[in-house]
């Protein structure tokens, strides 16, 4: 038996091979699947199935991708009707090789969860171990927030019975194979582990230990963020992606194709550091940096208007345009050649949104200048670290709809944690108008260093 966890960067999804005497599985694909045909080539294995645990919001599944290279059939719940694939039910089996594949209905973070059990029947006929999807993870169990607040105790009541009564029961010993890890928005606290045990999570998994009411009481009351691209993902992944075949070739564009497009609409994607960014950048630019844009693209990039990429000296593009790919933006027109150096060497016209240190911030504060100073950190950051005081508060994925309330006759200083996010708030506000913006470089973490005061830092954790 061969298993292996391939791990997505920035989407921190995790999809998984799994082989017997021959024949393989796969378990929520990822969009750019060669990996998996190449670890079936290396152990003379064909791939017969593909199981999806359930319509993912935050990326595009690879199972059409797959399936057009080597003709495995895709399953998938039966809860929700979708285009392609075959549903199954809570029981169906699945022989693989040696390997038994038993089908688990998990619903509550959606409808049509499923967990997948597998034995390998050369060793027993015990579990061995279970794709747990996005019910039970590291640490942490799914977020329950998809189906509206409404409806938030039922679908976190349904979570809860979903891994009491069906994911627990099959052993301590049982390997737990999770869809995401650290860092993935499909959880709140999920631990930095790339596997687990059934056993393990029970007895350190702080959500295993309350009882139903406590845990319900906890899902309906926690905070999550959601991006707009959500909504997409759930239309792709229930109807279908187009199959592209590979991730799409970057084209190199000089200045006066991209001229072109500025004149008639593009996306301007620069994903330098926020220092290189304040400095200089094409007008209208937004600021994500490279491991950023899994989790902020969708905040801000639409999938319909041409998305040009711009980097200081063309490097690492190639891995940009897999987090875009894997999230759905076949949009991607190509790159600025020579990158931002290009652009002002050639005498464009740039912008600047400006830079300040803590120790600028802390200096025109004591002088009671008149600056609008905005935190876009994660709220739970603010709450939990404290915040620069007479700041206010608007989540950077936010700032779109929320805009409004961040005065435009008056100096904005923007910060997050340490200047990236700090730097994509302040390419947004600029975006939309704001004449002058500046960045705190370090953000919170450097104000924290250099000893200036903190407000509101909750003490109860």
């Amino acid at each position: 038996m061969i298993l292996r966890q391939i791990t997505s960067p920035g989407l921190a999804h995790n999809s998984y091979f799994l082989g017997s005497q021959g024949m393989a599985i796969v378990i929520d694909p990822r969009r750019d699947c060669e990996v998996f045909l190449e670890l079936a080539r290396e152990h003379d294995m064909r791939i017969t199935h593909i199981f999806e645990t359930h319509r993912n919001e935050d990326y595009v599944i690879g199972s059409l991708e797959l399936a057009a290279r080597c003709g495995a059939a895709i399953f998938h719940g039966k809860a929700t009707e979708f285009a392609y694939g075959t549903a199954v039910s809570d029981g169906d089996e699945f022989a693989v090789g040696s390997l038994r594949c038993r089908v688990l209905e998990t619903p509550g973070h959606t409808m049509e969860h499923i967990a997948v059990a597998v034995t390998d029947t050369e060793v027993s006929a015990l579990p061995f171990l279970v794709f747990s999807g996005d019910a039970l993870f590291a640490g942490d169990v799914g977020r329950t927030d998809f189906f509206g607040q409404e409806n938030r105790a039922r679908v976190s009541g349904m979570l809860y019975d979903s891994i009491h009564e069906k994911i627990l029961p099959l052993g301590d010993g049982v390997i737990m194979c999770p869809a995401h890890g650290a860092g993935s928005v499909c959880g709140a606290e999920i631990a930095d582990h790339q596997f687990s045990t059934i056993g393990y999570e029970k007895a350190t998994n702080p959500l295993l230990k309350m009882d139903r009411q406590h845990f319900i009481g906890y899902k309906v009351a926690e905070h999550h963020y959601m991006p707009p691209y959500f909504g997409e993902m759930e239309r792709l992944n229930q109807f279908g992606p187009p199959v592209k075949g590979h991730v799409p070739d970057l084209v190199p564009m000089e200045i006066g194709q991209v001229k072109n497009l500025m004149a008639n609409g593009v996306q301007i994607l620069d994903i330098r550091a926020p220092t290189s960014f304040a400095g200089g950048h094409i007008p209208g630019s937004i600021s994500i940096w490279r491991e950023g844009i899994s989790a902020y693209a969708g905040y801000f990039l639409d999938y319909h208007t041409p998305i040009v990429l711009v980097a200081d000296f063309d490097l690492g593009l190639g891995q940009v345009a897999e987090f875009l790919f894997r999230m759905g933006y076949d949009n991607l027109e190509g790159y600025l050649a020579g990158g931002f150096p290009a652009w002002f060497k050639a005498g464009e016209r740039t912008a600047q949104s400006g830079a300040w240190t803590v120790q600028k911030l802390s200096s025109v504060l004591s002088e009671n200048r008149d600056l609008f100073l905005l935190d876009v950190r994660d709220i739970n950051n603010r709450e939990d670290v404290g915040y620069i005081p007479g700041s206010a508060h608007i989540y950077a994925g936010e700032l779109p709809d929320r805009a409004c309330e961040v005065p435009k006759d008056r100096l904005v200083v923007v910060y997050c944690d340490a200047g990236y996010k700090g730097s994509l708030g302040a390419s947004i506000l600029s975006r939309l108008g704001y004449p002058s913006v500046v960045n705190l470089l370090g953000g919170m973490g450097a104000w924290i260093k250099a000893g200036y005061p903190v407000a509101g830092k909750n003490t109860g954790k």
